[in-house]
C-alpha cells in the first residue's frame, strides 16, 4: 500500500506559523482573513496597535491613509516610531515597520487625509473589506460613515484620550455562522431520535447483558432506555429540577447489584447521571435561528442574495420537510465509556444521518441557485457542510450608522439618560468624549493641549458638553470631575491604553471578517484607571 504524500513544506510551515489561531477560527476562517483588505485611517499609536494585531495573524493586505508627519508626540506614544522617524511620513514609516512583522502580508500607504480622498477619489473605499478610523475628527467621521454605510462596508471607529478609550462598530448587517458557545450541548436528540437510531436502541435489551457488557454500554443507550420508561408514565421529558432528580433515580435503579445487594460501581452509569443536564433536553430550533429563518432576506431571495441567506433558506426548507421541524444533525458524538464496537456502531449511525442531512440541504441549495439564475458552483458543498454543522448557531446582527448617532434627532437619548442615572456608569465618558469632539471641531485643538490653556479649556469643554446634552434634551452632568480629567489629559495618547483598545478592536475586526464569534453591538467604553469596560447600543 502506497504511503500518503506528505504535505508541502509551504503548507506545513504555514500551519506551524498560525497553529494557535487556527484552533480558534480554523482553516476556513484563516482563508477569509488572508483574503481581506483592511484600510486604516491615521497611523497613530492606536491605529498601528490595531493594525499590528491584524498583521500578526496574517491579514491579506492593508492600506494606511495618513497625511501627517511624525512629531515628537508620536514618538513618545507610538512604539513603532523612533527619534530618527521625526519629520517623515507617518503613513510610510508605519507601513514599513508593520510589514516587517509578517512577510505574508501586503501593505501600502497614501500620504493624504480621508477628506481629500473622499473629495478627489470617491470610489477609493469601494473595495476594502473593513475600514478602521483611529481618532478621526467628528466632521470627517460623519462623511466617512455615510459613504461606508452606503457601500455596506463595516467601519470600526477607535478613540483613546488619556486613560479613556472607545470602540464603535458600524455594520449594516453582519451574519454569524459560528458562535463558538462556551458550553456547547451535544446534539443527541434522544427525545426525537431519527429512525435508524431508534431502531438500533430499541433492539438492545440491557437486562440480557452480562455485567461486562452492561458496564461497557454507552451512556447514550442508558439515557434512551430510561427516557422511554419515563415517557411511559409522563407526557413530556423531564424539564425542571424535581423531574430530573426523579429521572436520575431511574438511572440509579438500573445499576447492577452484587450478591449482597449492593450497587456495582459502573462508570458508564455515573457518566449517564452527569449527562442528564446536557443530554436530556428538548430538541428545538433556537430563537436566534428562528429569527434568521423568519427574516425577509431569508424568505424572499433574489439574484443578489448572499451565500448566507441562500444556505439559510435551504436549511429552513429542509427543516420544514425532511427534517420534520429539526435542523440538520451535527453528527458528532461525545466521548463515552464503552467498548469500541458499541460506541462505533452508534457513532456511524449519527455520522450517516448527518451526511444524509447535508446531502438534502445541498440538493435544496442547488435548486435555489437554479431558481435565482445563479451558477451552481457559486456555492460549494463544503460551505453547506459548515452551515449544517453550525445550523443552531446561525445569527444575524444589524447595526446603526455612526452618522445617525451624530444627529441629535436620531440618537437614542433615553439609553444615555438611563445609564447616566447610575453614578458608576461609564456612559459619562461617552458623553465627555463626544464633548471633546465638539471642542476639537470648534477650536481645532484638544482641551488642555496647551499648558497655559488648561483652566480656560475646562470652561469651554463644560460649555461643549452642556450644549451636547441640551441638543439631546438632557440635563447637565452631576459632577465636573470628568471634564477636569479630560482636560488634564491634554489630548495625549497613552501607549498602554492604545495597545489595549487596539487589541480589542482587532478582535472585533477578526470576528467581522471570519463571521465567527459574536461582535459587540455596537459601542465599547473603557476606563483604564479602573480597568473596566461596558458595551452600549445606540
Amino acid at each position: 500500500m502506497a504511503s500518503p504524500s506528505p504535505k508541502s513544506p509551504e503548507q506545513s510551515e504555514k500551519s506551524r506559523k498560525y497553529d494557535r489561531q487556527l484552533r480558534l477560527w480554523n482553516d476556513h476562517g484563516q482563508a477569509l482573513l488572508e483574503a481581506a483588505h483592511v484600510c486604516l485611517i491615521n497611523a497613530n499609536a492606536l491605529g498601528t496597535e490595531t493594525l499590528k494585531s491584524l498583521v500578526l495573524p496574517g491579514i491579506g493586505a492593508f492600506t494606511i491613509i495618513d497625511g501627517h508627519k511624525i512629531l515628537d508626540e508620536d514618538i513618545g506614544s507610538n512604539f513603532f516610531l523612533d527619534a530618527e522617524s521625526a519629520g517623515k511620513s507617518r503613513a510610510q514609516v508605519a507601513t514599513q515597520l508593520l510589514l516587517e512583522l509578517n512577510s505574508d502580508v501586503r501593505g501600502d500607504y497614501i500620504d493624504e487625509g480621508p477628506d481629500q480622498i473622499l473629495h478627489n477619489s470617491p470610489d477609493f473605499f469601494n473595495n476594502f473589506t473593513i475600514v478602521i478610523a483611529s481618532n478621526v475628527p467628528e466632521k470627517s467621521l460623519v462623511v466617512l460613515s455615510k459613504k461606508l454605510w452606503e457601500l455596506d462596508i463595516p467601519l470600526v471607529v477607535c478613540k483613546t484620550l488619556g486613560f479613556v478609550g472607545s470602540i464603535r462598530i458600524q455594520v449594516k448587517e453582519h451574519t454569524i455562522v459560528e458562535l463558538h458557545p462556551d458550553n456547547e450541548m451535544p446534539d443527541l436528540r434522544l427525545d426525537k431520535p431519527f429512525e435508524a437510531l431508534k431502531n438500533h436502541l430499541d433492539s438492545i435489551d440491557l437486562d440480557s447483558y452480562d455485567l461486562k457488557d452492561h458496564s461497557h454500554t454507552p451512556y447514550l443507550t442508558i439515557l434512551y432506555k430510561c427516557l422511554q420508561k419515563w415517557l411511559s408514565n409522563h407526557d413530556d421529558i423531564p424539564k425542571n429540577r424535581v423531574e430530573k432528580d426523579e429521572f436520575r433515580q431511574l438511572i440509579k435503579d438500573g445499576v447492577r447489584k452484587d450478591e449482597h445487594g449492593n450497587p456495582v460501581d459502573e462508570e458508564n452509569f455515573k457518566e449517564a447521571l452527569k449527562a442528564v443536564t446536557t443530554c436530556i433536553c428538548p430538541s428545538t430550533v433556537p430563537t436566534g435561528v428562528k429569527e434568521v429563518f423568519n427574516d425577509d432576506k431569508c424568505i424572499n431571495l433574489h439574484a443578489k442574495s448572499t451565500t448566507f441567506w441562500i444556505i439559510a433558506k435551504a436549511i429552513r426548507d429542509f427543516m420544514e420537510n425532511e427534517g420534520n421541524g429539526l435542523l440538520p444533525l451535527k453528527g458528532a458524538l461525545p466521548d463515552m465509556i464503552s467498548d469500541t464496537e458499541k460506541y462505533v456502531t452508534i457513532q456511524q449511525l449519527y455520522h450517516k444521518q448527518a451526511v444524509a442531512d447535508v446531502e438534502a440541504v445541498w440538493r435544496r441549495t442547488l435548486q435555489l441557485l437554479r431558481q435565482l439564475g445563479k451558477s451552481s458552483d457559486s456555492i460549494n458543498e463544503t460551505d453547506v457542510k459548515l452551515y449544517c454543522r453550525h445550523a443552531d448557531e446561525l445569527r444575524v446582527q444589524r447595526g446603526t450608522s455612526v452618522a445617525d448617532e451624530y444627529d441629535p434627532k436620531l440618537i437614542n437619548a433615553n439609553e444615555i439618560a438611563q445609564s447616566l442615572e447610575n453614578s458608576e456608569s461609564l456612559m459619562v465618558y461617552y458623553v465627555a468624549l463626544r464633548g471633546v469632539e465638539k471642542f476639537y471641531t470648534e477650536y481645532n485643538a484638544y482641551p488642555g493641549e496647551f499648558d497655559d490653556h488648561v483652566e480656560p479649556d475646562i470652561v469651554k469643554l463644560k460649555a461643549c458638553v452642556s450644549k451636547l446634552l441640551g441638543e439631546w434634551g438632557l440635563g447637565a452632568l452631576v459632577k465636573d470631575d470628568y471634564i477636569h480629567e479630560l482636560c488634564r489629559f491634554g489630548g495625549a495618547e497613552l501607549h498602554s491604553v492604545s495597545s489595549t483598545i487596539g487589541g480589542a478592536a482587532a478582535h472585533e475586526i477578526i470576528k467581522l471578517i471570519t463571521h465567527q464569534y459574536k461582535p459587540i453591538n455596537n459601542t465599547f467604553i473603557y476606563d483604564a484607571a479602573t480597568c473596566t469596560g461596558t458595551t452600549y447600543s445606540f
